[in-house]
């Protein structure tokens, strides 16, 4: 297949819901950008192996394909037990993002308030709900983060903002939540180029981020992981945008291995990094970051890449922790749909 014909639609939908037959279609990510691919998740087993699998990546995307999943479920056994049994199989596909946890608790409201034969539908509608609600939450974002980029464009051309992980369209219902300042930018004719950090070991920056900004014809470089403190050293980075996997009520910020050593970077050389994060993102129930849960994934992500194996002495112990907490004090802000505050100051945007 000619490399140009894998180019995603300026508009893009990693999922895609058909209420009248009761399956989602979503997109393999883990065959981007090689071939796009789309799966049928006809049964919560499908589900939870896509989310477990990394076929659907991104707190957002996740929390949306298991409301959905669990309305399939549903649709088959709509009892009580096995309500409770697809939640729970659901959740333990992936710790550390908080958008699934949310999502299911959501949607288990939905359905106890209903008779059985009821449930199902009354999920389905909750799901849709959610993947509304996210394709909002991620225009408000762009919407507020676009001024800190206007404010930058003031004495700066191009902004150059550097990225960490893919926090896209690939990882919501929108326009992505670190992103989405960017394609705003973009659209309102600002000169904005993006460095693309790679994100070892899954390469979610090389292979997906370039991929999004490609498609939006936004200008962007791909660097390796450890090169983005050296650009920030040069001058070379005005603003470093990424998104989060879970916040902490303090403001400390769960993203992506690799975020922490950037945060420390852009504080060393006075560079504002700010995180996207929907609310549903913020989990008000732990104090700081030293609570959330650090999903450690297989070794084999580390020893290949790509499927091919790398050099590595027979017997190597791996250590793979999937994400890391970057303390709000590193941070010069975080931006929600509500506004951009101080990491410490999220309560004054989300009093409820």
């Amino acid at each position: 297949m000619d490399r140009d014909s894998l180019a995603a639609p300026a508009e893009f939908a990693p999922l895609r819901a058909h209420r009248d037959i009761g399956v989602i279609d979503i997109v393999d990510q883990t065959r981007l950008p090689q071939s796009l691919v789309t799966r049928r998740i006809a049964s919560v087993n499908d589900a939870a192996d896509a989310i477990r699998s990394m076929q659907v990546r991104g707190a957002p995307l996740i929390g949306v394909t298991a409301a959905y999943g669990l309305a399939i479920a549903l649709r088959a056994d709509a009892s009580e037990q096995n309500l409770r049994a697809s939640r729970a199989l659901l959740l333990a596909t992936r710790p550390t993002a908080i958008n699934l946890r949310w999502a299911l608790d959501r949607c288990e409201r939905a359905a106890l308030g209903k008779v059985a034969s009821e449930r199902a539908e009354a999920v389905w509608r909750e799901a849709d709900t959610i993947a509304m609600e996210d394709v909002a939450i991620n225009r408000s974002i762009g919407e507020h983060g676009l001024r800190l980029i206007q404010a930058l464009a003031v004495r700066s051309r191009p902004i150059n903002v550097l990225t960490h992980c893919n926090a896209g369209a690939l990882a919501t219902l929108g326009q992505g939540t670190a992103t989405a300042p960017i394609y705003l930018a973009h659209a309102a004719g600002i000169a904005v180029h993006v460095w693309v950090s790679e994100t070892r070991p899954r390469l979610q920056g090389a292979r997906l981020t370039t991929w999004e900004l490609r498609a939006h014809g936004v200008p962007h470089t791909l660097i390796v992981d450890a090169a983005g403190a050296t650009l920030m050293q040069q001058g070379r980075i005005d603003i470093v945008l990424v998104g989060a996997d879970r916040v902490a009520a303090n403001g400390d910020v769960c993203n992506k291995i690799g975020t922490y050593e950037k945060a420390l970077a852009a504080r060393d050389n006075a560079v504002p990094m700010y995180a996207a994060v929907p609310s549903p993102t913020i989990d008000w129930t732990l104090a700081d970051g030293s609570h959330i849960p650090i999903e450690e994934r297989a070794a084999g992500e580390v020893l290949g890449i790509a499927g091919v194996d790398t050099a590595v002495p027979p017997g190597t112990t791996v250590f793979n922790p999937g994400f890391d907490v970057t303390p709000a004090r590193l941070l010069a802000g975080i931006i929600t749909e509500r506004g951009v505050c101080q990491p410490s100051a999220l309560r004054t945007l989300f009093p409820e």
